[in-house]
């Protein structure tokens, strides 16, 4: 039987996959960092920190695996080897590939994957003190979501819109197809073959919000090509008939869907106001199974009402347009919600937290709650609040560093 199982953003979260960042994000400096999809540079032993943290909580409410145990597990059978091999030399020169993956321990071939293997450099390179690398590391990999999408019981690999990205997906690829603990009724969308730059897929842009509805976004990393063929692919395999499509932006600080919208309990959401409320909010469309085209909608909100959801809006920010965007910036949309009502979010965006205590949210100190100096009764709504100072400065939030696998029904 499949062990994988997800079909909302706010069911109770039973297992969740993780990646804890390490020595691929020292590859990010100065002068790689736009190589490398970063604003800023990262302190490695401060995220560390902050992401044990985040772990920490996750696991008083679900099973966490962790992407580099799971790949070491998988990499003992030689089928996986060949297969990484095989696949990682699309992009990476194959002799070099053997020369680094043969013949090396699981754990240090999981290493050497993550991390990266660097090349060693010829007169001209040592002369001017350049790294390269024969491997490449992979820094964006503790955004698991990004990569990795489950729909009920399948399975959909992210067709990663920028090159640097592309061996996450063979990382994931191989855990969602070699190990027992993420057993799947199939791979449907498979975004590791997918080399047509019109064709990209990122998780950040898909929310099952009901086992027959998804909310999707259309933004720098997700394309209208690559959305129509998730919706016959849903619309054939899964229970999904409804797909709400929110046009994008097309700026940094939106790279993503759950950038300005995540949902936190049964009929709340939180929001960055100007792409949803206003003269400036942002197109709609509705694509539905059976129906040919697409239907422009009003709005986000009437998008819902048309398929029988009803969400409130929650403001990013507040009130105040340079806290909103501030905020914004600084994921205040970005959570990742362990049951219904409970949510785990950053610290920092004090005028988010405010609203969603207006909104009858309790604000809890992540380790607080960890020391047991503070409870969350079952039928409460809270919100758990973790430092996020480094992490929040590799673009992203609690959504986007977890990729939920099992969930029971809201």
């Amino acid at each position: 039987m499949p062990s994988v199982h997800v079909t909302s953003e706010i069911g109770p979260l039973r297992a969740v996959l993780v990646h804890v960042p390490g020595k691929e994000l020292l590859a990010v400096t100065p002068g790689t960092r736009e190589d490398y999809l970063y604003d800023d540079i990262i302190d490695l032993q401060t995220a560390r920190q902050e992401h044990r943290r985040l772990i920490a909580v996750l696991e008083r409410f679900a099973q966490v695996y962790e992407v580099r145990d799971l790949l070491t597990t998988i990499l003992e059978q030689g089928e996986v080897r060949e297969f990484l091999i095989a696949r990682m030399s699309d992009f990476v020169p194959e002799e070099a590939l053997k020369n680094e993956l043969s013949g090396r321990p699981a754990a240090e071939l999981a290493t050497l994957l993550i991390e990266g293997a660097k090349a060693e450099a010829g007169p001209i390179g040592q002369a001017l003190n350049e790294v390269g690398f024969t491997l490449p590391p992979v820094p964006n990999l503790f955004f698991t979501r990004d990569v990795g999408i489950v729909i009920g019981e399948h399975v959909l690999i992210g067709a990663m819109r920028h090159e640097v990205r592309w061996s996450e997906e063979l990382i994931i690829k191989a855990l969602f197809r070699y190990h027992p603990e993420l057993r799947n009724a199939g791979i449907i969308y498979d975004g590791s073959v997918e080399r047509r730059l019109d064709h990209t897929l990122e998780g950040g842009d898909v929310h099952p919000v009901r086992e027959d509805t998804l909310i999707v976004g259309f933004s720098g990393r997700s394309s209208p090509a690559a959305l129509d063929q998730l919706c016959e692919i849903v619309f054939g395999s899964t229970a999904v008939t409804e797909v709400i499509v929110v046009v994008m932006p097309g700026i940094p600080s939106a790279i993503h869907l759950d950038m300005i919208f995540t949902q936190v309990d049964h009929e709340l959401c939180v929001v960055f106001p100007p792409h949803f409320i206003g003269p400036g909010r942002l197109p709609v469309l509705h694509r539905r199974k059976g129906r040919e085209g697409v239907k422009e909608m009003p709005d986000f909100f009437a998008a819902l009402q048309a398929v029988n959801l009803t969400f409130e809006p929650i403001l990013c920010g507040g009130r105040y347009r340079p806290v909103q965007e501030r905020e914004q910036w600084a994921s205040a949309c970005n959570f990742i919600t362990l049951r219904p009502g409970v949510a785990l979010a950053y610290r920092r965006n004090e005028a988010t937290l405010a609203e969603l205590e207006r909104a009858g949210f309790e604000i809890v100190d992540a380790g607080s709650f960890l020391a047991g100096e503070t409870t969350i009764a079952a039928d409460a709504r809270a919100v758990l609040t973790m430092h996020g100072a480094e992490l929040v400065r590799g673009g992203g939030g609690p959504r986007c560093m977890t990729l939920p696998v099992r969930r029971d029904a809201p």
